[in-house]
């Protein structure tokens, strides 16, 4: 399933809460570098700059990067969003990453907001050749069925999916309607790490947690974007790609028994 078809590759750079300019820039540098072709931020991140000026230092083409970011984070929307203001907003993004275009961009929260003007502007916006797919994130099926209906070319629904908050059903939905699914926090904060279950594959492998719950989510057709600033964490979430779960494998981790979700804020959806 790595290797599926889809403009947005399996695995990607995740650069929340990565704001120190330098390392931002270097962690995107040392990715790419070694590999990466998709690298994820926002414009609620506060790093579209050092993500911009990494992905230029690379010895990369910019045309083989997969570069997403957000837009319409309910903290920096003031009123109702208009055609306008999501032109200004994807323009700030343009103008800090530096580029002319974005390879994927998404609402990054559905709120309450008009959802039909929203995705028929940023469907304009990709016409302009501003975008070239157009994603949405945390989105549940009635977001993302509202969503299709006025723009039935929407490539993906970035969520929060890891082995202890798996969304299966959303997962399901999302394939059936040929949606890709991509994963952000994949290792719940942290929290994965001490799953006895991840960790006896990680122990039988030889491998870190890291990678098992990498290749559990590639298992899953999911494409996830961890967080990563030192190159020996960018390297072994890397090596994930070559891991394959057995079946055994996968079932034992499917059958974890503890749930738990690490983003819920206020302005959520009803999950």
């Amino acid at each position: 399933m790595d290797d599926r078809d889809s403009p947005i590759p399996r695995l990607g750079l995740g650069t929340w809460q990565n704001t120190d300019f330098e390392q931002c820039r270097e962690s995107v540098r040392t990715a790419l570098e070694l590999g990466y072709r998709h690298v994820d931020t926002a414009e609620q991140y506060d790093n579209e700059r050092p993500v911009g000026a990494g992905v230029e230092v690379a010895d990369v083409p910019r045309e083989e990067v997969c570069l997403a970011t957000k837009i319409l984070h309910p903290r920096s929307v003031s009123g109702d969003p208009t055609r306008g203001s999501i032109r200004s907003a994807l323009e700030g993004c343009l103008d800090r990453l530096g580029v002319e275009a974005v390879d994927l961009l998404y609402v990054h929260w559905p709120s309450d907001y008009d959802l039909e003007l929203v995705h028929a502007t940023l469907a304009e916006l990709r016409d302009e050749g501003l975008v070239a797919d157009v994603g949405v994130s945390n989105y549940l099926p009635a977001h993302v069925d509202e969503a299709l209906a006025t723009d039935p070319a929407v490539a993906a629904n970035q969520i929060e999916v890891h082995p202890l908050l798996p969304q299966a059903d959303l997962r399901e939905y999302c394939r059936e309607v040929g949606v890709d699914v991509v994963a952000y926090t994949p290792f719940a904060h942290g929290a994965v790490f001490d799953v006895p279950e991840l960790q006896q594959v990680a122990d039988d492998r030889g491998v870190s947690v890291a990678r098992v719950t990498l290749a559990w989510l590639r298992a899953k057709g999911v494409a996830a974007v961890p967080k990563a600033t030192g190159e020996d964490h960018i390297w072994d979430n890397w090596e994930s790609r070559g891991m394959d779960l057995t079946e055994d494998e996968i079932a034992a981790i499917d059958d974890i028994d503890r749930r738990e979700r690490h983003f819920d804020p206020d302005y959520a959806p009803e999950w």
